[in-house]
């Protein structure tokens, strides 16, 4: 199984990095002449104290190419404001934390039948981690787990048929037998399980069928179309008749860069994990909308409430009234008709069929 996990920061400027000011309006009224960052903060979060939209800021820092990693910032470093010829900027100061490193000798070079040693050196690596972007442990099972996929694609896969000792739940350690038609150079497999079928609710058109990860599992022996395997890891209990599908190889993206869809996006929230109807932040949600319309991951998307019906009073008729935009939410795994968003900001509570347009 290849998965290919960059750091979990968002690139951004750093040490001595100075934001020209764009528009006044760009930063908040309220905002505070200098911040400290700590641990547990976001950068998203940090935006929000200075700019009227967090999602704007990757567009306005200035990264200094004179600085060793400027893209990282670190709890302790301090962001401040600072007139420039006139103008504000937002400046950023390394805090103490952030030069902390941990040094590690140079490590022997294998070459042909010597070994070689080069010439001393030091590596060095900061003790403290770069906050990340958005809260990632609220999207962090999603990143790396479950799939959309084709109506036949689970109903064509192997199957768990049977396992040792007349089992029918499986844990960790426990062995199996599979059978179905296998990828021969595939050893590690994903075993799946029938999850939602995703609707549009506007033209009914079926947009993708879930398979929901269970656990994971390794052959260990091959006999035919009948394969032993012993599972690895579950997310929940694993049971006969649960299908088999080879890891994927593919990039797990958890670095992001907030930006505004290319193209007009209209679309909807279809539903919220978790099995609630209402969304508050830090939500996970799923849109109408994926790659075909111009959606990618990072894609940032205004949230407008459904406005409510009235009746006129006068003419007795009902009357739509319109929507109004109540939060933020960003992409953060996209399939070719339908995405996965993350809510980051939400002005009032928001709920299952409201929009999502360009901010």
């Amino acid at each position: 199984m290849k998965k290919y996990l960059p750091s979990l920061v968002l690139v951004i400027a750093a040490c001595w990095a100075t934001i020209p000011l764009v528009a006044a309006e760009v930063f908040r009224e309220d905002h505070p002449d200098r911040y400290q960052v700590k641990e547990g903060d976001t950068l998203w979060e940090i935006a929000s104290i200075f700019l009227t939209d967090a999602w704007m800021w990757p567009d306005i820092w200035h990264v200094n190419p004179n600085i060793e990693n400027p893209h990282l910032i670190y709890p302790g470093d301090e962001i401040f404001l600072t007139y420039v010829n006139g103008e504000r900027q937002l400046s950023l100061q390394r805090g103490v934390e952030s030069r902390t490193v941990a040094l590690r000798p140079p490590q022997p070079v294998r070459k042909g039948d010597r070994t070689e040693k080069l010439k001393p050196s030091v590596r060095s690596s900061p003790l403290v981690s770069a906050i990340p972007a958005i809260p990632l442990d609220a999207v962090a099972s999603m990143l790396t787990t479950g799939r959309i996929v084709e109506q036949d694609t689970l109903k064509n896969a192997p199957h768990i048929l049977a396992g040792t000792a007349e089992r029918l739940i499986f844990g960790p350690g426990d062995k199996f037998f599979a059978r179905g038609d296998w990828d021969s150079e595939t050893v590690v497999f994903g075993i799946f399980r029938e999850g939602n079928v995703y609707q549009d609710p506007d033209t009914n058109e079926v947009l993708g069928f879930e398979a929901r990860e269970v656990g994971l599992a390794r052959v260990v022996s091959s006999d035919d179309g009948l394969r032993t395997f012993v599972l690895q890891s579950v997310k929940e209990d694993v049971r006969l008749g649960d299908r088999l599908l080879p890891t994927e190889e593919r990039r797990v993206e958890s670095t992001f860069y907030p930006k505004p869809p290319s193209s007009e996006v209209t679309g909807v929230i279809m539903t919220v994990l978790g099995g609630v109807t209402q969304v508050g932040r830090n939500d996970v949600v799923v849109l109408n909308r994926g790659k075909v319309h111009g959606l990618e991951v990072g894609s940032v998307l205004a949230i407008h409430k459904r406005g409510s019906v009235a009746r006129d009073r006068f003419t007795r008729e009902l009357v739509q009234l319109p929507t109004e935009r109540a939060g933020i939410l960003m992409v953060f795994r996209n399939f070719d008709k339908m995405s996965y968003g993350l809510v980051l900001q939400t002005d009032e509570p928001l709920s299952v069929g409201d929009e999502v347009l360009n901010p």
